[in-house]
């Protein structure tokens, strides 16, 4: 049966994009599923997001629990990929999700891990309504999925605390986005199922820049994440930001 979530007036929900991965919620944790190119993207992803995060409180990255103490969000956690090693790092870590299937798919994992993360089947704006704020605050290939990125940035930031800090990443709408986002990865390699992505829904680094600046956060660096199909890696590269990218801002005090 399809999932229905609740989408209220101004929601950045798209039903759609919610069904679609709803339907595949069992494979989150197989790393040669449907999702092998996140768990292939992780390493990077956590690398980039440790590291700044160190630097901005001023801690010892390499260290067993660099954020311990920081309460960290994770706005569309699907399966917890991301909320899990947040967690081994010393984060006190809520996720949220719109679909309700991938919020019961990461309890049930982090469970069998004995680990304590906070997840709620919801939305960014519903988060940022109820008050709630965050040390970090985590976005990430979230934005080309959402129905209203201008509601969904400013949410994004309005959940960061004064001094925390948001990291984002997503995909740049550029021509060769479309080739090897979609053409590539889709129909050719078929690394991910038809349909994951629309490059209307793509956004270039200005557009989410200027998306987040509306939330009080103000972007510190953007850096691009490219794939080696000779050593089949991810690696950061601060040129080309021509399809996958990454960035960090803070949010102001004042």
């Amino acid at each position: 049966m399809a999932e229905s979530p609740l989408i209220p007036h101004g929601s950045t929900v798209d039903p759609a994009e919610v069904e679609r991965f709803a339907r595949i919620a069992d494979e989150w944790w197989d790393p040669v599923g449907k999702f092998a190119p996140l768990h292939q993207l992780n390493p990077v992803r956590l690398g980039f997001i440790r590291d700044r995060a160190a630097r901005h409180w001023q801690r010892d990255a390499q260290s067993g629990a660099p954020l311990e103490g920081l309460s960290v969000l994770d706005i569309g956690c699907g399966g917890g990929l991301l909320c899990e090693p947040m967690t081994r790092l010393g984060g006190q870590v809520t996720g949220v999700d719109a679909a309700e299937r991938n919020i019961a798919t990461a309890r049930l994992h982090a469970a069998g891990q004995n680990l304590q993360i906070d997840y709620r089947a919801s939305t960014a704006e519903a988060i940022a309504e109820s008050g709630a704020r965050f040390d970090i605050v985590l976005a990430l290939e979230i934005v080309e999925h959402v129905a209203d990125v201008d509601l969904f940035l400013r949410s994004v930031g309005d959940l960061a605390k004064p001094g925390g800090l948001v990291f984002l990443s997503t995909l740049n709408r550029t021509a060769k986005a479309w080739a090897l986002a979609i053409a590539g990865a889709e129909y050719v390699l078929r690394w991910l199922p038809r349909g994951t992505h629309d490059w209307r829904k793509f956004r270039k680094p200005s557009e989410v820049v200027r998306g987040l600046r509306n939330g009080g956060v103000e972007a510190a660096e953007i850096v691009g994440v490219v794939y080696s199909p000779l050593s089949r890696a991810w690696s950061l590269n601060k040129r080309d930001l021509d399809v996958n990218y990454m960035l960090y801002g803070s949010k102001g005090i004042g």
